[in-house]
């Protein structure tokens, strides 16, 4: 079982700070561009499902570290009888599933850039409950920022065979093989699959198959 405590320095020194000019450049770029389609995004969340507008979450950024990540919100919040929120998939609206395939859910994670939490390219956050079900090879995805999109998500995003494994793979392939022209090669795919609008779940879930690691239970 691996620990919180991440190993390994990710990029240089040189490296971060050309991640962090860039980031900072196409996002202040981005929200000039997409201020109002955010806006009306925004709107609309808010006379289909009401508050809150975002879905708001902790996740785990560089080192383990935990931030508040930012989405629109996707899915009501419905319960059963007893209190508790009915499955993913019943909670998805037509209007959620839109945002989704569109992508247009995660334009609120360019805050998350400007606030240092993310960068624009790297391995996608995942949920906090992972952090220790990583092996030490696994955990090595959080030597660097995680981001908007990633190496894994234009091959495949959730429609990767072999799942979880095939993920963490890219994913630390990415960690060893970063460069500049890699990033804009992934933002250059990111946009053609969003445009194309593909590879956006995986099959049978609504949100993404759960990752044990190790454990069976």
């Amino acid at each position: 079982m691996a620990t919180n405590k991440i190993q390994g320095d990710g990029l240089s020194k040189r490296n971060k700070l050309i991640k962090y000019v860039l980031d900072r450049a196409l996002v202040a770029i981005a929200l000039i561009i997409l201020s109002p389609v955010m806006f009306f995004v925004a709107i609309a969340v808010y006379f289909r499902m009401g508050y809150p507008i975002l879905f708001t979450q902790p996740r785990p950024g560089k080192d383990g570290r935990i931030f508040n990540f930012y989405k629109f919100r996707t899915m009501t919040n419905e319960q059963d009888s007893n209190g508790e929120l009915l499955p993913d998939e019943e909670r998805l609206t037509k209007f959620g599933q839109f945002l989704r395939q569109t992508s247009l859910d995660e334009l609120p994670q360019f805050w998350n850039v400007l606030k240092g939490d993310m960068s624009l390219v790297g391995p996608r956050p995942l949920l906090v409950r992972y952090l220790d079900r990583y092996t030490p090879e696994q955990a090595r995805r959080h030597e660097v920022k995680p981001g908007i999109t990633g190496w894994a998500q234009v091959n495949g995003r959730r429609l990767l065979d072999g799942y979880w494994e095939e993920r963490f793979r890219l994913d630390i392939w990415y960690v060893d093989n970063w460069s500049l022209w890699l990033d804009l090669k992934i933002l250059a795919l990111t946009v053609f699959k969003v445009l194309k609008q593909e590879d956006i779940s995986q099959e049978g879930y609504a949100t993404g198959e759960e990752f044990y690691g190790n454990n069976t239970e």
